[in-house]
């Protein structure tokens, strides 16, 4: 008897810890980690308002809640508006597809709407950005290029994301560079908000590395890589990378592969 019950107590225990949900964090975060704090009504909260941080949200959970869905999880948006972190994180959590949005990035002056759908989308590109990977994440790099090549372009074509914050202006050089690559005004007008929405979050990580030069779309980074580089790139190979999305004309429905690099990408 005591031998079975022990046997029973096994298989039960085993059962258990079968059946916990893993949780798999690769990504530390949109930013590298930093030690920046924007607790709400502090002095340097000076970006979105409540109101307009849960309208980013609720449009990229009703665009991308069935996406996710169809493959077989669950898209969940934290919505951690009372947390000062100035970042963002994607995690696994068995089929929960987890993405935290925390208000301390929300409250930088840097970011705009449209600058804070990017980070939802890069952050839902760890999920679903495909080729190269880490483990089961998108690496930063391809998760950026993800953000507006499929993500932001389903956001901007939404009439609920119409009234989203953004820029002041917008850029010469991207707006020749979006005319020459698309004949539809629309097509045109998304990508030069998509490319704007670039701008505004490397606004955010030249603030954040005390860098005195500015990032600009006619100055590309001229470096070369020999093997794929996981970690977060440079300001303004970010920039690049966000520039380059905003502009490749493959259809926001040919989706991205977890083992081609080519498919769906310019």
């Amino acid at each position: 008897m005591i031998g079975s019950s022990i046997r029973i107590g096994a298989v039960a225990l085993l059962a258990l810890l079968t059946s916990t949900p893993q949780t798999r964090t690769l990504c530390d975060g949109f930013l590298p980690p930093n030690d920046m704090r924007i607790p709400i009504g502090a002095l340097e909260d000076k970006g979105l308002t409540r109101e307009q941080y849960d309208k980013v949200l609720d449009r990229v959970q009703a665009l991308y809640g069935p996406v996710i869905s169809e493959r077989g999880g669950k898209l969940e948006i934290q919505r951690l508006w009372d947390d000062s972190t100035v970042n963002a994180q994607a995690t696994r959590i068995g089929d929960r597809y987890v993405i935290r949005m925390f208000g301390g990035l929300a409250r930088h002056e840097t970011i705009t709407q449209d600058g804070f759908a990017l980070v939802a989308c890069h952050e839902l590109g760890h999920h679903i950005g495909g080729f190269p990977k880490k483990s089961w994440a998108s690496n930063e790099g391809q998760s950026d290029y993800y953000a507006n090549l499929k993500c932001l372009r389903r956001v901007f074509a939404d009439a609920g994301s119409q009234e989203f914050t953004r820029m002041g202006g917008s850029d010469a050089v991207a707006e020749k560079t979006c005319a020459q690559s698309f004949q539809n005004p629309a097509d045109q007008a998304a990508c030069v908000r998509g490319s704007m929405a670039g701008m505004s979050v490397s606004t955010l990580f030249r603030v954040l590395r005390r860098e005195d030069k500015e990032p600009r779309f006619d100055t590309p980074d001229p470096k070369v890589v020999s093997r794929t580089d996981d970690a977060h790139p440079g300001t303004q190979c970010r920039l690049d990378t966000y520039y380059q999305g905003s502009v490749c004309t493959k259809a926001v429905s040919e989706e991205r592969s977890d083992s081609d690099p080519n498919k769906g990408t310019c």
